[in-house]
């Protein structure tokens, strides 16, 4: 018999659609904060404001300064029919691997316009990407021809800037990294003078984010996605786990940065590198030892990875408590944090 937290349909949750988060709440730091305890249960109710009151001198936070890019486009094939494409990843400055909808129709050699700009595709990889080769380096233009890639489920016009982390350095994302989005230079600077250590690292996020698991927990592939750990924060993070501290990670993309950036016996290397880590139960957590996270959607990888650290039962627990409490949903929505 399977433990709880091993089947897909374990992570499945009614949620009533107004739920869903459709604006951030101002300021950012108002939302709300469920304090949780690992393997424990719901602490407290609070505002994200209060965080400095669960933290403490020597915690060392680390957040992820990834910039979300007008990665959107839309364009017109040379049939007339039209075409979305998301721009993934860049390979040069001209070429993109991007998933393209509708892409089956898509084949090696198409041309699509997308206004000022023209791209040939040039490959499909094994995960449906088309390679996109544009006439031209395509970063200087994004913000006139793309636009915010905002998840599906956010349907109301959202501010590019409030899409974004005051603490976004690094363009790359389709998504934001979202617990980050709670934070205001106001509360970065308290929690600074009470002595919390901070630290950054960059995980540009790709589509990945908004697909569901299909299949099984099993069978289940990540998408790739790379990764930049600085030396002085791999540096950081070794002494304070040397040294006892919780390190405590600002999101998930963090979480999977750090554990895939661990070497057992030299600790976080420092450097570039992908992962495809998918954190689950039973996951042994080497280098987290907090979480910064927000309220994610039914049956997704996100939500497994915060029942592997949390624990199955604890995460459920509190999204029950969540729901009756009405706590507002995804990347607009409320946080949690968890220690």
């Amino acid at each position: 018999m399977s433990e709880p937290g091993d089947r897909l349909e374990d992570y499945y949750y009614d949620l009533p659609e107004e739920r869903i988060a459709q604006k951030g709440v101002e300021p950012r730091d108002h939302s709300r904060l469920m304090v949780v305890e690992r393997g424990g249960g719901v602490r407290e109710h609070a505002r994200f404001y209060d965080l400095p009151r669960f933290l403490r001198a020597g915690d060392l936070l680390v957040f992820n300064e990834t910039r979300v890019i007008p990665a959107r486009l839309y364009g017109v094939k040379e049939s007339g029919a039209r075409v979305e494409a998301l721009l993934v990843e860049e390979e040069a400055p001209e070429r993109w691997w991007a998933l393209v909808h509708p892409g089956r129709r898509l084949k090696v050699g198409a041309r699509v316009s997308f206004g000022p700009l023209a791209a040939r595709v040039e490959a499909v990889n094994e995960e449906g990407l088309r390679l996109l080769v544009f006439d031209g380096p395509v970063r200087g233009r994004l913000e006139e021809v793309g636009e915010t890639p905002l998840p599906p489920y956010i349907r109301e016009p959202v501010p590019p800037e409030r899409y974004q982390t005051v603490f976004a350095r690094r363009e790359g994302s389709v998504a934001a990294p979202t617990a980050g989005l709670h934070f205001t230079p106001r509360l970065l600077r308290r929690l600074a003078e009470m002595g919390v250590e901070q630290a950054s690292v960059v995980l540009h996020v790709g589509p990945g984010t908004f697909q569901p698991v299909r299949g099984s927990i099993e069978t289940h592939r990540m998408h790739a996605e790379r990764y930049q750990v600085p030396e002085r924060t791999a540096a950081r993070v070794n002494r304070a786990l040397a040294e006892g501290r919780r390190v405590v990670a600002v999101g998930t993309t963090v979480v999977r940065t750090l554990e895939s950036a661990f070497v057992p016996g030299e600790g976080v290397r420092p450097g570039a590198g992908t992962t495809r880590l998918f954190i689950r139960p039973p996951y042994e957590f080497s280098v987290v030892g907090g979480l910064v996270t927000n309220f994610h959607l039914p049956g997704s990888t996100l939500l497994m990875l915060v029942a592997a650290f949390a624990g199955y039962r604890t995460t459920m627990a509190a999204y029950r408590e969540a729901l009756a409490g009405e706590y507002r949903f995804f990347s607009l929505g409320d946080a949690m944090l968890i220690i």
